[in-house]
């Protein structure tokens, strides 16, 4: 974050408040990973989602 030499307890950051605002970044979602955007559907039949659903009952 700041660039300062890393403290062994806060490693790789050189305080808690640089891991903090980290932490925050992610969060926030000032950060993200790449890669492709996927569909909210999920991997499952909608059989399989009846099936699922009517375990939980």
């Amino acid at each position: 974050m700041c660039k300062h030499p890393a403290i062994v307890k806060y490693r790789p950051f050189c305080s808690k408040r640089c891991a903090d605002l980290d932490l925050g970044k992610w969060l926030n979602e000032s950060y993200v990973v790449g890669g492709t955007a996927q569909d909210d559907e999920n991997d499952f039949s909608s059989d399989q989602v009846i099936e699922i659903d009517q375990l939980d009952r």
